[in-house]
């Protein structure tokens, strides 16, 4: 069973682990739905709220109910759901905080899809945070203010630190190290939920200034 973070009648927010994907790949697999039985019996759900790549673990939210999936939509639409994620890069920024905006839009290659700026995208902006950094690692709090696909994995590759392990923007030799940190929609009542870092960042996190535990920065 994933773990819960947050639980109420209406919605579950999973801490969902780095690797799993949230539906069933093609040639089938473990995904997250996987666990939708043990979160309601009911038949008209649940539902994903939103969506993480396989390769980001942490903060998931799952509606029980479709009245309150059809809410939590509109939050995320109305750009109300305030998002917060980690990210271990390559590099150390220059500045200690900034914000990347663009447009960005899908391009089909030979090895597959991808995302990259272009001037027929849709608007993307992510504002980002130094948090501290360790040699030639550097820890970024991150949060998107648009939820464009692989946006925060784009916008760290476009400021010249892609994350370590990206295996589309950056080098893919080991475990991405991207975590949904924290989710809040302010519905009534309110959904707020952390998320630990999973064991494979928390050394790099360490390094950073990370204090361990699950406090923050």
């Amino acid at each position: 069973m994933i773990p819960i973070l947050f639980q109420s009648q209406h919605f579950v927010v999973l801490n969902k682990p780095a690797g799993l994907p949230v539906h069933p790949g093609p040639s089938g697999g473990t995904s997250v739905e996987d666990s939708f039985p043990m979160l309601s019996r009911r038949r008209d759900g649940p539902w994903l709220v939103h969506r993480l790549d396989a390769d980001t673990a942490g903060c998931l939210v799952v509606a029980l109910r479709k009245q309150a999936l059809l809410a939590a939509q509109a939050a995320f639409a109305a750009g109300s759901a305030r998002k917060t994620y980690w990210a271990v890069v390559h590099g150390i920024p220059m500045a200690a905080s900034g914000e990347i905006s663009n447009r960005l839009q899908k391009r089909s290659t030979p090895a597959g899809w991808r995302m990259e700026p272009g001037p027929d995208g849709v608007p993307a902006c992510t504002g980002w945070r130094l948090m501290g950094g360790a040699g030639d690692l550097a820890w970024l709090e991150l949060q998107p203010w648009t939820g464009r696909t692989h946006q925060i994995r784009v916008h760290c590759a476009a400021l010249g630190h892609p994350i370590v392990g990206d295996p589309i923007y950056g080098r893919g030799d080991e475990p991405m190290q991207l975590l949904a940190r924290a989710i809040d929609l302010p519905l009534v009542p309110p959904i707020a939920a952390t998320a630990p870092p999973p064991p494979h960042m928390r050394p790099a996190l360490l390094a950073c200034g990370w204090p361990g535990g699950d406090a923050g920065g």
